[in-house]
């Protein structure tokens, strides 16, 4: 693997241990200040795209505060120039006690040694049952 393709590998790897830290700035570290983030869901046919470092930061900090739980998974990663996929397992239980455990992956696009956009999709599974019948804690 080139080098630069190792480093990027690299950056996948600490840019979702920092998501499951849920360490906004360590997840930052790892993206350009013009990121550019097209969440899995929204009203337009990128799902719901969000730009900037500040803005970006405050969607995945609101993720982590509405699901402390959150995390994810990651299966595999494929670096191939200045793009990669990262496939992973979502795992949450959302604020009703429901848990969410569901299959999805993310496109990124880099510039230099940091990510610049980020496309994210998941697998639109229905919640499943609280565990145990508890809510969320």
């Amino acid at each position: 693997m080139p080098d630069i393709d190792r480093v990027r590998r690299e950056l996948l790897d600490t840019l979702f241990a920092a998501f499951n830290r849920h360490d906004g700035a360590g997840v930052m570290a790892c993206m350009t200040e013009d990121i550019v983030f097209d969440a899995a869901a929204g009203p337009d046919i990128c799902g719901r795209r969000i730009a900037g470092s500040a803005d970006v930061r405050a969607a995945f900090e609101a993720t982590w505060t509405s699901m402390p739980n959150v995390s994810w998974h990651c299966t595999q990663h494929a670096v191939f120039g200045d793009r990669a996929i990262s496939e992973w397992i979502f795992r949450a239980t959302a604020p009703d006690g429901r848990r969410i455990e569901a299959e999805g992956c993310d496109l990124f696009g880099f510039r230099g040694d940091k990510i610049c956009t980020k496309s994210a999709f998941r697998k639109d599974r229905p919640p499943q049952p609280a565990a145990n019948g508890s809510a969320a804690r």
